[in-house]
């Protein structure tokens, strides 16, 4: 197929990247490190700090959310020019697709024809969509690709496809020979596709948090102030997808008045040469990120050691710190909130509760479908080998693809009223959104499937019969169901920052922003204990109690260069105060 260098970079472009990617690290690392900080601080004072009382009995599930490996026989579009070619296909438990030449190369430990982690890709099973896709990528040559070259290998119907496209890397174009498997290959890419890319999301480590927070600032330093999905998976993908997105409209203009040939065979170029630049770029992101690890280890260590021993008097210093930061800008900040906040608030919570509840409603439904199923067959047919059968397939349901799809197909089905968000608020994170409505569900089904598991191994013994049996476990099953509602007001929770001006100040905005969630929602909800709570944020009211009138914050930030940036047009509610605040 037409239009495809014949090297994707030269010498001179290899050598620009890794430019590139050496001033991103530069920039990127001294956020990442005042975030270490922040995030090892928030970690102690949580452990440290009043317990508060559990909002749900839910056990939690000691099994981590895994990636269904998956294999089997496909077609794939590959070859220049590209052909359809048989091949055999693996999903790795790590989120990886790989494919070779046949199921005997597979088996024999061969190599694979290529591989690939399925971070950021998105699945269209649509060949219409697909090309109208294709066509957008190349809108100047729209409609012109009859007359210069024939696209037919991409016209050519296909019965069952399974299009994974990229905004940084190739398209992978396979099918499969039936409706059956291509569902069965749909649900497992799927699944890949989320897992890898919320990995990050998931960590309950403070390295993670910091990770997550230090991308955000360094974003806003660059001059994007808007939400989208760029923090979708590893460390070294995130910031190769930060630069990729820095340096796509460059790009861009600079390639694609040379590539030749017909709209979809330019586009189908462009995106390997996209393919190449992100490789050269992952590596780059990969080898810095690994040069900082043993740095990184160091550090945590070390902040451990000293943040411990002194962490009531920072939580004192921070405390005092917001109470003068919430007197200076208290004025200014409720009038920003009454005139730009309030008005839209009640269709943002609408908006996001609704993407979650109808997820979590099927959650109840395929849970006490669940729970039904095991009382009935204990009813019916008291045979302990079938019974262990039923308990086992109970306990993999959060597991189970095919069971779960109608839980994720709520979230997905959200994806329409998110981007409903992006015109007045500038949120381009839909993905990420339905990412995290759908680990919620899967979170949510293996806790209540443990402590479902659990309370029945409790209560039933061999002297009961099994209409004795039967009856307990629909006592367990109440109680399990019960539990869930309580998850609802929690989906609003977010992180913090710890003792720069800069991070207090968020904190402070943040913590007035959540008290008009809290009354959204409560309206919203008919509840009058449902609460949107930072997750381990050290907010603060507005009236200090026990806060010293003499304080000295010393600024930990700045170590990020403030650049111009092409993101979104938002600014801040309230420009933070500069310099550092003094008795």
């Amino acid at each position: 197929m037409g239009g495809r260098p014949s090297s994707p970079l030269d010498k001179q472009q290899r050598q620009h990247l890794r430019g590139q990617v050496d001033t991103l690290m530069r920039n990127f690392l001294p956020c990442y490190r005042g975030q270490l900080a922040a995030s090892i601080l928030r970690q102690i004072s949580r452990e440290l700090g009043p317990q508060e009382p559990a909002g749900s009995q839910l056990l939690r599930s000691k099994k981590l959310p895994r990636v269904r490996e998956h294999r089997g026989p496909l077609t794939q579009l590959r070859g220049h020019p590209p052909q359809w070619q048989p091949i055999f296909c693996v999903l790795r438990g790590d989120g990886r697709l790989e494919w070779f030449s046949h199921k005997e190369e597979y088996e024999n430990g061969g190599h694979p024809l290529g591989s690939t982690a399925l971070t950021g890709y998105t699945l269209l099973t649509s060949q219409r969509e697909y090309l109208r896709l294709l066509d957008a990528l190349c809108p100047d040559s729209l409609g012109d690709h009859t007359q210069e070259e024939p696209d037919s290998l991409l016209e050519v119907p296909v019965s069952f496809p399974l299009f994974l496209q990229h905004p940084f890397r190739r398209h992978l174009c396979f099918s499969a020979a039936t409706r059956e498997a291509q569902h069965a290959w749909r649900l497992a890419l799927q699944g890949g596709i989320r897992l890898r890319g919320t990995v990050l999301q998931r960590s309950q480590a403070p390295a993670a948090r910091a990770f997550l927070d230090a991308v955000r600032l360094y974003r806003q330093h660059q001059g994007h102030f808007g939400d989208d999905d760029v923090t979708l998976g590893s460390d070294a993908e995130v910031l190769t997808a930060v630069l990729m997105r820095e340096q796509l409209p460059a790009l861009r203009a600079q390639t694609l008045p040379g590539l030749r040939g017909s709209g979809r065979v330019r586009a189908w170029a462009w995106t390997e040469l996209l393919d190449a630049v992100h490789a050269a770029v992952l590596a780059g992101a990969s080898a810095g990120l690994c040069a900082f690890q043993p740095e990184k280890d160091e550090l945590l260590a070390s902040l451990e050691k000293t943040i411990r021993p002194d962490v009531d008097q920072l939580l004192r210093q921070r405390a005092r710190v917001a109470g003068r930061l919430q007197t200076d800008i208290r004025g200014p900040l409720e009038s920003c909130l009454r005139r730009e906040v309030d008005p839209q608030l009640p269709r943002v919570v609408q908006t996001l509760l609704r993407t979650v509840e109808a997820s979590l409603e099927a959650v109840r439904t395929l849970l006490a479908q669940g729970m039904d199923r095991l009382s009935r067959r204990l009813r019916q047919s008291p045979s302990g080998t079938r019974l262990r059968r039923e308990v086992y397939s109970f306990g993999e349901m959060p597991w189970d693809l095919a069971l779960m799809q109608t839980c994720y197909h709520e979230a997905e089905r959200s994806h329409g009223r998110l981007g409903q968000l992006a015109a007045p608020f500038g949120f381009l994170g839909m993905q990420s959104l339905v990412f995290g409505a759908q680990d919620l569900a899967q979170q949510l089904t293996a806790d209540a499937v443990a402590t479902f598991l659990q309370l029945a191994d409790q209560c039933l013994t061999t002297a009961l019969n099994c209409d004795q049996a039967a009856q307990r476990l629909e006592r367990v099953r109440g109680r399990v169901l019960k539990e869930l509602p309580e998850f609802e007001g929690d989906v609003l929770a977010m992180g913090s920052q710890a003792l720069t001006t800069e991070g207090i100040y968020e904190d402070v905005i943040r913590g007035c922003l959540l008290q008009r969630i809290d009354q959204e929602l409560k309206k919203t909800l008919g509840a009058n204990d449902v609460s949107c709570t930072l997750d381990g944020c050290l907010e603060v009211p507005w009236e200090q109690e026990g806060a010293d009138e003499e304080t000295e914050a010393e600024r930990e930030g700045g170590t990020c260069p403030r650049q111009p940036g092409s993101g979104a047009q938002i600014q801040p509610l309230c420009p933070p105060p500069s310099g550092t605040f003094q008795s």
